[in-house]
């Protein structure tokens, strides 16, 4: 089933018609396998791991499939498709990204949900496009068209990315925020309870939704010996991650897994303030997931330590996998789980 947006798109798939095109930030679909029957061939670029999973089974010779910040090449081509991103901070980058693999005159075409900001692309576009124009309205979304009329600056990480010193319980710290990654710029207070009442680990450890890696430094700061994993599902946060490791003189084996499904060894801890929405949703089922799919990667004996928002249904999962459920620490918002595996 194609998302609102993709189904927009493929009513004016005649915009792409024999050309090569390329995706950028596409959703939880097969619009990039779909658009194959207008266009020539099709590049795609997934922001969001579990996306490009849904769309690796159709990979082609002429349906190339990436996941990542960038692509790993230069390649150019007649039409850019950018899906507005819910993060409009992103939008910026995936524009100068779309302008780097456009040919001279390539097509630009953006399409979002009207509650997602989509209305304002047209203040939006930088000056290297053309005037935006709106080829198409429906289903609660927009279709901007524009055209590349110049060459587009190169895009550099660090032209993206703010950077800034973190007090933490265990120390300055230095973080390191890709655009559309969330952050304070201060210890969030769910982060700060955690590091409050962080305990000693041991072995392996996997910080579960690393983002940018505020609770990965801090903790291999204060005990540098455990060899960590930080995986995340967002590439943007990967990213940061890698660059919050390097600004701090950190060590960390970062990579990108769906729940836990791309992790390949049992753990001594696990840590986490664990994200609990799906796009612009809350959900549930990642809380479940995420609790059935600790207990099964940890070691007898070891910990399961996460911080999570008090409303959120963690204790009948925690006690259903675990036996029991260890409140180590609250306040009115936020609870730590801390629990060990019989």
């Amino acid at each position: 089933m194609l998302t609102n947006a993709s189904q927009v798109l493929l009513r004016n798939s005649d915009l792409v018609k024999d050309q090569t095109v390329l995706v950028l930030n596409y959703e939880g679909d097969t619009l990039p396998k779909t658009l194959l029957e207008s266009a020539s061939s099709v590049s795609a670029l997934a922001l969001d791991f579990h996306h490009h999973l849904i769309m690796q089974p159709y990979a082609a010779k002429n349906l190339q499939l990436y996941f990542g910040h960038q692509l790993p090449n230069q390649e150019c081509f007649d039409s850019v498709i950018v899906y507005f991103p819910k993060a409009k901070a992103l939008a910026p980058y995936l524009f100068n990204l779309a302008a780097k693999h456009l040919k001279p005159q390539g097509q630009l075409i953006v399409v979002g949900e009207n509650k997602g900001g989509i209305k304002s692309l047209p203040k939006q576009l930088p000056d290297y496009f053309d005037k935006a124009f709106k080829a198409d309205n429906a289903r609660h979304c927009i279709v901007f068209t524009s055209e590349l009329n110049r060459q587009a600056p190169a895009v550099k990480l660090q032209d993206w990315y703010s950077k800034y010193q973190l007090q933490t319980p265990q120390g300055e710290i230095t973080i390191c925020n890709l655009v559309g990654v969330f952050s304070e710029k201060k210890l969030d207070e769910g982060t700060k309870l955690l590091l409050d009442n962080l305990p000693k680990m041991q072995g392996n450890v996997l910080d579960f939704g690393c983002g940018a890696g505020v609770i990965a430094a801090a903790l291999l700061t204060a005990q540098p010996t455990l060899k960590l994993d930080c995986v995340d599902i967002n590439a943007m946060a990967l990213a940061s991650c890698e660059l919050t490791m390097q600004a701090n003189g950190l060590s960390a084996n970062v990579f990108a897994s769906d729940g836990m499904a791309q992790t390949n060894r049992q753990y001594n801890g696990i840590i986490s303030n664990p994200p609990f929405h799906d796009g612009l949703a809350s959900t549930t089922n990642i809380a479940t997931d995420f609790v059935k799919a600790s207990a099964a990667n940890l070691v007898r004996g070891g910990l399961f330590h996460i911080v999570a928002n008090r409303h959120l249904p963690y204790s009948d999962c925690i006690a259903e996998n675990f036996g029991n459920v260890n409140v180590s620490a609250e306040n009115n918002r936020y609870k730590i789980y801390s629990n060990i595996k019989n």
